[in-house]
């Protein structure tokens, strides 16, 4: 995905353009671009990773990615998604973090029209930069209402193996587990966890299992009370009570949402 802006020889700056992706399963490796990154996820799931935190991209949401961050995108299996790429002298947003935001409907169909203006045009067009200004604007804004869907990462090893230990054993995984595959005292795991990532392990749980049931949810074929037990809930209706308190939406309508997507072709025409 880098090269796709990284290689482009006629850029006249300031440089804006997008780049769709519509494919299989992709994972971008580490990397950073010399411009700000917005990418909209139409369809599918997409995982972003910075050094400070792992991210995910649900349908019908964008991750922001400044200049200059170091990342690793994981694009998922059928995913449909537009970049939009921002000189960093077009948009006035934060620097320091990969951040999702929700998608409201103008900013959502401004993505949508970008697509005009693709990065590897050859042409240029005196209305893209000041259609790109316009849409940067949207996106600061849009960025002080940052979605609740990241999960904190840790230097420390011991915090480091106890997060990997808890999102593979999501379902009935309990503190005392995961003390001991790391090698410590619940006591001392709970301790470590607070200092190194400001949060309790249980709201680390928590919000794994919500993250996670994100990703369980947009598949077609997905059954609410299914997801809900798969990630560790004892019934949907208390499953449906975290989910909205996390997200703002309930599970059902989460689902309806991720769901009802168009492809790029089609956003083309």
């Amino acid at each position: 995905m880098a090269t796709a802006i990284d290689d482009v020889g006629t850029r006249a700056p300031p440089f804006a353009g997008t780049f769709c992706y519509e494919g299989g399963h992709l994972v971008t490796g580490w990397h950073h671009h010399e411009v700000h990154q917005l990418e909209y996820a139409l369809a599918g799931l997409v995982e972003v990773e910075d050094v400070t935190g792992h991210y995910l991209l649900p349908p019908q949401q964008a991750a922001w990615i400044p200049a200059g961050v170091r990342h690793e995108s994981v694009l998922h299996a059928e995913v449909r998604t537009i970049s939009v790429f921002f000189d960093p002298t077009l948009v006035d947003a934060p620097v320091d973090r990969v951040r999702i935001i929700a998608v409201e409907p103008l900013l959502r169909e401004m993505v949508i029209h970008a697509v005009r203006w693709p990065t590897d045009r050859l042409t240029t067009d005196p209305r893209a930069t000041t259609y790109f200004v316009a849409l940067g604007n949207l996106v600061a804004e849009a960025l002080q209402h940052e979605a609740p869907l990241r999960l904190p990462t840790s230097e420390d090893p011991i915090v480091a193996a106890a997060m990997a230990f808890t999102r593979d054993h999501l379902q009935d995984v309990t503190v005392e587990q995961v003390a001991r595959a790391v090698g410590t005292s619940a006591r001392t795991l709970r301790r470590r966890f607070v200092a190194d990532v400001g949060m309790p392990w249980r709201t680390y749980l928590l919000v794994a299992r919500l993250l996670h049931s994100m990703t369980l949810l947009a598949r077609p074929d997905a059954n609410i009370l299914s997801v809900a037990l798969e990630v560790g809930f004892d019934s949907a209706t208390g499953f449906g009570r975290a989910f909205r308190a996390h997200s703002g939406e309930t599970p059902s309508v989460y689902r309806r949402r991720v769901l009802g997507t168009q492809t790029v072709s089609e956003l083309r025409e």
